[in-house]
């Protein structure tokens, strides 16, 4: 029995390079296999990946670019991800469906939150593309809108760390784990676990979020099958 029937994915366009640039084949298979496995336990999919293996608007707009059309081309960068992400599930037999948030039909169907309901229960997993839509808001906040929007019991929000800690472990050996933690905590302590606006709409909306190290092969079925392999963030 999953832990969850609806959930909203939160993938990383950095862990989708496995420490280069561009897409990492062989991580991209292990995703789709992973997201087989969830889905052949009868769970609703929805997946917001992002775009920074290819362009980060924001690192754009640094270097000169007009923030507008950095944050558009990293938009973009998602789409190529998306694709990828939906090209492999066709490999591995599993049914699925890119919406964007911007038309671009044919590369993928105009998203509305009624389209992908029922594209979900009619057993295909949805991979929701290009952000909001809009400039200024990072796929964080993308995530939490579409989860918030699809209904999802839960946002999981695969990285490359096994949870939230009171630093970064990867430069502060001396940081401990939190197995789970408030909203409140998250904000108060300035934890980098999302961007303050994706956290603030999740907590707004009573979305809990389940961060885990989605790098290592089957922590995902771990997580749905309610192993305590991640971090919490909840009311």
């Amino acid at each position: 029995m999953a832990r969850f029937k609806r959930i909203l994915l939160k993938l990383s366009g950095e862990s989708l390079a496995a420490g280069g640039y561009g897409i990492d084949i062989q991580r991209l298979q292990e995703y789709a296999q992973q997201i087989k496995e969830v889905h052949e336990m009868g769970v609703q999919i929805g997946i917001v990946i992002g775009g920074g293996n290819i362009f980060r608007g924001l690192a754009g707009a640094s270097k000169g670019f007009d923030r507008v059309k950095g944050d558009q081309m990293g938009m973009m960068a998602t789409v190529i991800n998306s694709l990828a992400l939906s090209s492999a599930l066709d490999a591995a037999g599993v049914k699925n469906k890119v919406l964007t948030a911007i038309r671009m039909e044919p590369v993928g169907e105009f998203y509305s939150k009624w389209k992908a309901i029922d594209a979900m229960e009619a057993g295909f997993v949805c991979i929701f593309s290009a952000g909001t839509g809009s400039p200024y808001f990072t796929t964080d906040t993308g995530s939490s809108l579409r989860g918030v929007e699809i209904e999802a019991d839960v946002m999981l929000k695969g990285t490359r760390v096994d949870g939230v800690y009171t630093a970064d472990p990867e430069k502060d050996p001396t940081a401990t784990k939190f197995t789970d933690i408030t909203y409140t905590e998250v904000l108060a302590r300035n934890l980098k676990v999302m961007d303050l606006s994706a956290i603030v709409m999740c907590n707004d909306n009573n979305l809990p979020i389940y961060v885990f190290n989605m790098d290592i092969v089957g922590n995902l079925k771990r997580v749905m099958e309610g192993e305590e392999i991640g971090t919490l963030v909840h009311h």
